[in-house]
């Protein structure tokens, strides 16, 4: 085993370790953390692949905002922890049976000889992985590309539609009302008469006021 493969099963086993522990554990904050330190070792491996793009977009998007973003939701919501563990168990063999397809669909992925995929180019090539990859996919599938960001828009607006809800206690706001209002019904003047200058005090207004 040389270091190459020491590193990749060492990230691995933590990888498929802290991707247990973020479906098992029973507190959502702890199950986050892990999902972050599966990220990270995910990363790792496509460093690995010499895919230093996904990886670097692995981490700066999934970590640096999505799970921040959970968090933040995680944290500030009143969930209810032992009502959604309630029917863990129940769940376990349809769990194991969709991780069982998979791990063979990754097999036969892994497998380059049932996808025709051909190997990637060796590291001694002068080979941009980033500039492939973006070539590909603004050429050849830019269309699933743009559709999909099409998707991520209208899911954004939804999920902010739901959150602004009305609902009644909320305080919310109108903009068509905002846009109408009238300068008369926000400013009021008011006319105050002007303040008399003080004289100072001295030692002739002293004798005069005796």
């Amino acid at each position: 085993m040389n270091f190459e493969q020491f590193v990749f099963y060492f990230f691995a086993i933590i990888m498929v370790a802290a991707a247990v522990c973020m479906i098992t554990v029973r507190n959502p904050v702890h199950a986050a953390l892990y999902l972050v330190l599966t990220f990270f070792t995910s990363a790792a491996l496509w460093m690995l692949l010499q895919a230093e793009f996904l990886a670097i977009a692995l981490v700066l998007v999934y970590v640096g905002a999505v799970m921040v973003l959970f968090l933040f939701v995680v944290m500030m919501l009143d969930i209810n922890v032992a009502e959604l563990r309630a029917g863990f168990i129940n769940y376990v063999p349809l769990g194991i049976a969709v991780a069982a397809v998979m791990a063979i669909e990754m097999a036969l992925v892994v497998n380059s000889h049932s996808f025709n995929i051909n190997a990637p180019p060796p590291a001694s090539m002068n080979y941009n992985n980033t500039k492939v990859l973006g070539s590909v996919l603004y050429t050849q599938y830019v269309y699933p590309f743009e559709i999909a960001a099409v998707i991520l828009l209208v899911a954004i607006v939804a999920a902010i539609a739901l959150t602004l809800r009305r609902t009644p206690g909320t305080k919310h706001q109108d903009p068509a009302e905002q846009i109408a209002v009238r300068r008369a019904e926000r400013v009021r003047l008011v006319k105050m008469p002007a303040e008399r200058r003080q004289e100072p005090f001295t030692t002739e207004t002293r004798s005069s006021q005796s």
